[in-house]
């Protein structure tokens, strides 16, 4: 099985042989004006980015209640319980996600989390809940007494 790359006009008149193409797994390409664009189907994507993006979530009990964060990424959320803890943060993560579409992509300190974007943007709260948790049960901090 062979590379499929098509010129964008061939792509379009071929749309669902290139769709086809990618979601059997098929390495496929569209290329206009010497960009090449990679077609690649949507779980296949999911799951490679699980493995790449590290959440480096931690969970803290402090002040009779939960806050759970993102180390390094501008994201938090909080509650009574882990639970809620989580929720909040699944909420701001999502938040994060749209704000990086709108008009953070192109600022320095925020450009290299594209992947963790397209991560949250493929995955759905149970994907999301599931990533941020596997990491956060490796991380969770007890308040110091």
């Amino acid at each position: 099985m062979s590379v499929l790359e098509l010129p964008a006009t061939e792509a379009r008149a071929r749309f669902k042989d290139v769709l086809d193409a990618a979601e059997g797994g098929r390495a496929t390409s569209i290329v206009r004006d010497r960009v090449h664009f990679a077609l690649v189907d949507g779980e296949r994507l999911r799951s490679a980015l699980v493995q790449l993006v590290e959440a480096d979530a931690r969970l803290v009990a402090e002040a009779g209640g939960w806050s759970a964060f993102l180390v390094g990424r501008p994201i938090s959320g909080s509650g009574n319980t882990v639970e809620e803890a989580l929720d909040d943060l699944i909420v701001a993560v999502r938040e994060y996600a749209e704000d990086f579409n709108d008009h953070l992509s192109t600022v320095p300190n925020h450009a290299a989390n594209w992947q963790f974007v397209q991560l949250v943007a493929l995955s759905d709260d149970d994907h999301l809940r599931e990533w941020l948790v596997a990491d956060a049960s490796r991380q969770i901090d007890t308040p110091v007494r």
